[in-house]
């Protein structure tokens, strides 16, 4: 025992006396080096202006390996598909897409009601546009086909274009159903066209960076609403009540109002349907969240739920014993493709826009995760296309517009998909049910698609939470959460969508005019600056102030920049100008009146110089004897006249004249203003007036200027905005603060060195 604990204090020692080398070494460790300005810096480093080849020459290069990129870009599947392992993953993408495509069928049928049209063109919708994504997605992970976000907006869209109430028979005041559904697939398909025709357009000139003005928090939080939206629409179904068609500002309110208003008149067989599906679909999901490591895939409930109420409903007869709405007829096979309608692009491109860049949004937030998650990279401009071309053929076939959705995505990735080739396969089960199976679904009650698009609604609706965790993360980012939920539900989902937008880039704006100003000390025995109103150790080093600035300085805050430097710096800038100025004139006024009198007397003496000399000359016995005191007297006031204007003349001339001492004003504590400007981004006009004037209003008070640590850009951007010239060259932009305040201490422009405190620098 002795032994092992001698053994062990041994280690110890040997231990702290390695720690101790390694700290004696580190506190040795220094670096020396020069002072570096910006021209020494661009000679040392050999800086060269970056000659950056145009971009649109190369689009006009042609050869065989640019011929080959171009295809493999644009076609995507001929780079993974000929190297697809086909023993590895077929059996995972088989299986993945079987189970898609289980959820495709209900969620197709149901979303179509969400968007206004009959059930079928949700098929439709589940396999053209899954197809083309196919050839052309770079994701392999996401289920592109219908979605309830983007299924709302399509209704708010056909419903306000093709309402009820224009289509009402003269004879019975009853709907014509089927002209009102041609008149809304109609509108659907042409919208789709051209939400098609905005993403291929902004994927080709590369605007997939569009997506980055839609933040997080406005996302979830416009979905949060398009959800709540989506319920709302889905009550009808539940109680079996008919409400007008609304759109437009307020019409979710007015909605809910008609509801409230109509709930005596429900339809119980209705009702009851929908609570008994809605609790089916609730306990088959918790039955899969609990064997969701025992089950190789998960239960589906809603396609056992849609076959079950089917299998009531038509063997029951719910439709004529207790009133409750079927889907009806389901056509058999495929419609031939359609032509869009070029009379409604006028009022839909505002409404197709909004849904391409919501649709592409949440298909390009998916992806990325997926791709993150499994090291692969998505494209953003390419998934764009793939899009545009998934909704502009599936418009051109009767389809509305897609993207993707979050439930069948985590599904297709859970039971083993690793490829798109999940998504081939589970279209083409949707394409065996349009033509072969889908007339076996027309006794479905709605009220079941109602319940089980409500149900699925809860991911989303579980995004309320997120008013909590931003409560306490970001309180900025809780407020672009509110207003976008509030106006998406208030004015509708395309003007919600367009004020969160505006509001989200105007807070950008904001915070950039109000960022945070601060005055640097250096921390002892380092070369870092910090502020010293949070670093209690950081001291400011006398004679020199460091300011910086958290944001970059443009035109909507360079005035209070400026402001705030004078301010932070303890003297009245502008004040000691005027006050300079004032003192100046006056002594200019005062010189002239020097002058002026100055001048007479030598008019004076130039018209009497000849008798002055006659008298001199000839009467030399008057001078000696009785004019001597006042010749004596005449000399000596026209020397001192003389000599008065002389020391005017060199006042005027001498330079410390106008200096601060001089004219008895307080002079600054400080001989030199350093501007770190590391948070500089760019230049504009704006910004390089400011500074110039920053640099002359503080010279005028004899403090001097230097800036430091600007990035390589920002000094390209100074050159060609010519703001370096004779009185600001680049000896005054240094690499560091730190080389700023050597530099400005062994320069000062008025107060002595103390060569104490620059050594110990």
């Amino acid at each position: 025992m002795g032994l092992s604990e001698a053994l062990g204090q041994r280690d110890t020692q040997a231990l702290l006396s390695t720690t101790q080398a390694m700290e004696l070494r580190r506190r040795d460790y220094h670096v020396e080096r020069p002072l570096l300005n910006q021209e020494q810096l661009e000679e040392l480093g050999s800086r060269s202006s970056a000659t950056g080849t145009l971009q649109w020459r190369t689009w006009f290069r042609c050869s065989h390996a640019r011929a080959r990129a171009l295809l493999l870009q644009y076609f995507p599947v001929l780079a993974w598909l000929p190297q697809y392992p086909v023993r590895d993953w077929l059996l995972g993408d088989l299986l993945s897409g079987l189970s898609v495509a289980i959820m495709q069928l209900p969620q197709g049928l149901a979303y179509a009601l969400l968007a206004g049209l009959p059930p079928v063109f949700g098929l439709y919708s589940s396999f053209y546009p899954v197809f083309i994504y196919f050839l052309f997605g770079t994701s392999r992970h996401i289920s592109v086909g219908t979605f309830a976000v983007m299924s709302v907006m399509v209704g708010s869209v056909t419903e306000s274009l093709a309402p009820d109430e224009a289509f009402l028979q003269a004879s019975n005041s009853t709907v014509d159903v089927a002209a009102r559904d041609a008149a809304r697939v109609q509108v659907a398909s042409t919208l789709s066209v051209l939400v098609g025709l905005f993403q291929v357009g902004l994927g080709l000139v590369h605007f997939g960076f569009v997506v980055t003005y839609l933040s997080e928090p406005l996302v979830r939080a416009y979905t949060t609403a398009a959800s709540v939206q989506v319920f709302v629409s889905q009550l009808k179904y539940v109680f079996g009540l008919h409400l007008s068609s609304r759109s437009g500002p307020l019409s979710l309110i007015y909605t809910v109002l008609e509801v409230c208003w109509k709930l005596p008149q429900t339809v119980v067989g209705t009702m009851v349907t929908a609570v008994v599906a809605g609790v089916v679909l609730v306990l088959v999901k918790l039955l899969n969240d609990k064997l969701r490591r025992q089950l190789p895939m998960p239960l589906p409930g809603e396609l056992l739920t849609l076959i079950g109420a089917t299998g009531i409903s038509y063997g029951v007869g719910l439709q004529h014993r207790f009133g409750v709405d079927v889907v009806g007829k389901i056509p058999a096979g495929l419609v031939p493709p359609v032509a869009p309608s070029p009379q409604l692009f006028a009022r839909l491109v505002g409404n197709a826009f909004a849904i391409a860049v919501v649709g592409f949004a949440i298909a390009i937030s998916l992806g990325k995760i997926f791709a993150l998650r499994h090291g692969y990279r998505v494209d953003s401009n390419q998934e764009l296309v793939a899009l545009g071309l998934s909704n502009l053929i599936g418009g051109i076939f009767q389809c509305f517009p897609v993207s993707c959705s979050m439930s069948r995505s985590l599904v297709q990735e859970s039971t083993g998909g690793n490829t798109q080739v999940a998504g081939a396969i589970s279209s083409l089960f949707i394409l065996i049910i349009i033509v072969k199976l889908g007339e076996l679904f027309q006794d479905l009650p709605k009220a079941v698609l109602a319940a089980a698009i409500i149900v699925n609604l809860k991911g989303m609706l579980m995004q309320f939470t997120d008013i909590c965790s931003l409560w306490k993360a970001n309180r900025v980012d809780l407020l672009i959460w509110l207003v976008t939920f509030v106006a998406t539900i208030l004015l509708n989902l395309d003007l919600g969508l367009a004020v969160a937008v505006v509001f989200s880039l105007l807070l950008v704006v904001v915070r950039t005019q109000l960022p945070h100003y601060s005055v640097l000390g250096q921390v002892p025995d380092t070369d870092i600056y910090r502020d010293v109103a949070e670093y209690s150790e950081a001291r400011e080093v006398p004679g020199v102030k460091v300011f910086r600035s958290s944001a970059t300085m443009y035109f909507a805050n360079a005035e209070l920049y400026s402001d705030t430097l004078k301010q932070r710096c303890g003297v009245n800038v502008d004040h000691l100008i005027s006050q300079k100025k004032k003192l100046l004139r006056k002594q200019e006024l005062k010189l002239k009146r020097l002058q002026k009198e100055n001048k007479l007397p030598k008019q004076a003496a130039a018209s009497k110089g000849t008798s002055i000399s006659i008298n001199v000359n000839t009467s030399v016995t008057d001078i000696e004897s009785n004019d001597v005191e006042g010749s004596k007297a005449k000399v000596s006031a026209g020397t001192e006249l003389e000599d008065t204007a002389a020391r005017g003349q060199e006042d005027a001339k001498a330079p410390d004249m106008s200096s601060l001492k001089t004219l008895g004003l307080p002079q600054p504590d400080f001989h030199s203003l350093i501007l770190d400007l590391s948070s500089l981004s760019f230049v504009d006009t704006v910004c390089l007036k400011s500074l110039k004037n920053i640099f002359r209003d503080f010279r005028e008070i004899e403090v001097e200027v230097y800036m430091a640590a600007c990035h390589s850009p920002v000094v390209t951007q100074l050159e060609a905005g010519h703001f370096f010239d004779a009185s600001i060259t680049k000896q005054h932009l240094f690499a560091s603060v730190h080389d700023a305040v050597i530099f400005a201490l062994q320069h000062p422009r008025s107060s002595p060195v103390n060569p104490v405190l620059v050594t110990k620098l």
